[in-house]
Formats: C-alpha cells, structure tokens, sequence
C-alpha cells in the first residue's frame, strides 16, 4: 500500500555503513556513529527533552527536494541517506521516528503523517507524538515542537508507523 515507507523500513534493516573518516564528504560508518553517539547522550532525559533536541538535531539539515536530491519525484530516504545528503519533510520525520525508536520508545505512540499543508497549498509530511494527553508535532519548518491543537493549517491524509497505516477522514 506505501511503497516507499516499506522501502525505507527495507533499506533501514539492511544498510550498512562503508568505513571512512568524518572529514569525508561521503556519508559512512564515522557520520553515522556521531548520530548515535548524538542520541546516546540523550539517553535518561525525559522524552520532552529528547524530543525537542531530536527535532532541533535533523532540523539542522540541508532541506533539498527529492527530484534534486535523488532525481525522483518522491523518494523516502533513510536515515544515513538523510544524515548524508539532506531531505525533503518526510525525510526529517523518517529520521526523527527512527532516533526515537533507537532510543527506546517503542511504547512511545509516534506516527508520521502525510497532510495538507492549506496555507501552501502543498502536501507535507510530519512526526506526530502521542504524549501524555496530547499529541506533539516535530515539523522540519518549526524548531519548537507543538501541540496539534495549535495547528490550523494542517490537514491530515495518512498516517502510519512500522505496523500499520490510518487514513484520516475529514472532520
């Protein structure tokens, strides 16, 4: 049903890293070991903390549409793929979901989802996080992370995590 997110779960479990140094301009095992040295650190912080400092984390990256990047209308990309090269929104919100499981959260109800942005006029793609009675949005365009109820704009299609998929109805 989502090609692309399976591809990505695919590519996750399967990908590994070639040797190289951190000066290298070429994503490789050193890049990757500072990412997860990076969410080690945020090990035994509360979940607020850690979901904050992820956002801000991928935040950071180059935002570069897919048909730029990879030469493709839409392309999912993994982590490593995203840490090396950038991304477009659904690739910050592949990369955080996955810092978030990396670290545990497994319990933690996160979700992405694929809305309509209605004051662009574009679709868009973010991680959305049950916590406590709220849900938090980690947007790529926002370094705070939000509650959805102080979104208005945004209009949700899908969502879907490692298990399962919803399609959102409108209201």
């Amino acid at each position: 049903m989502f090609p692309q997110w399976l591809s990505v779960l695919e590519r996750y479990v399967r990908k590994e890293s070639i040797e190289g140094n951190c000066d290298s301009k070429r994503f490789n095992r050193c890049h990757l070991n500072e990412w997860l040295v990076y969410l080690q650190s945020l090990k035994g912080m509360d979940t607020v903390d850690q979901l904050k400092r992820i956002n801000l984390y991928a935040n950071k990256k180059d935002y570069i549409l897919d048909i730029d990047n990879y030469g493709l209308e839409d392309y999912w990309a993994i982590p490593e793929e995203f840490l090396r090269r950038g991304g477009d929104c659904e690739d910050y919100a592949i990369t955080k979901l996955l810092s978030l499981r990396w670290l545990g959260h497994q319990q933690l109800q996160s979700r992405i989802v694929v809305l309509q942005d209605t004051n662009l006029g574009i679709p868009h793609a973010v991680l959305a996080v049950y916590l406590d009675d709220d849900i938090v949005i980690l947007d790529n365009q926002v370094n705070e992370i939000l509650s959805h109820k102080n979104i208005l704009h945004y209009v949700p299609i899908y969502s879907l995590d490692e298990k399962q998929w919803w399609i959102h109805l409108p209201s």
